[in-house]
């Protein structure tokens, strides 16, 4: 497990814990950075939504073999989002908007995801065999 404040800064300790799962795992270079990018979206959002960079709160990062793959859960202590209620940031009106995508990429990259907690905790899945 992964404990990080909630500073920003805290984010770059997501590449080298992603590096140690890709070297125990032996993942392709493909599971890499699709871990690496829905780790560090999941992590931001943590940060910046859940916690609101409140540096006293901390977000949490396990990761469990499954049966398939690799299942990391990120965890903050906000109080969760509604995450059917985000707009869809392919839509036309949305397009050239800054932000907005990182539950989408997180969507596309991973091979399963759900939220868990009222959405204070996020579940991705990653199939490694």
């Amino acid at each position: 497990m992964l404990k990080l404040a909630s500073d920003p800064s805290n984010i770059t300790k997501v590449e080298k814990y992603v590096s140690q799962i890709a070297d125990r795992y032996k993942l392709d270079q493909e599971k890499h950075t699709n871990m690496l990018i829905s780790l560090t979206e999941a992590v931001n959002n943590a940060i910046i939504h859940g916690n609101k960079q409140d540096r006293s709160k901390m977000v949490s990062i396990k990761l469990a073999q499954t049966r398939s793959g690799l299942a990391v859960r990120v965890s903050d202590q906000g109080c969760g989002f509604n995450y059917d209620q985000l707009p869809d940031p392919t839509s036309p009106e949305r397009l050239c908007e800054c932000g907005g995508r990182g539950v989408f990429l997180m969507n596309q990259l991973c091979d399963k995801i759900r939220y868990i907690n009222g959405g204070s905790t996020v579940e991705m899945q990653f199939k490694i065999k």
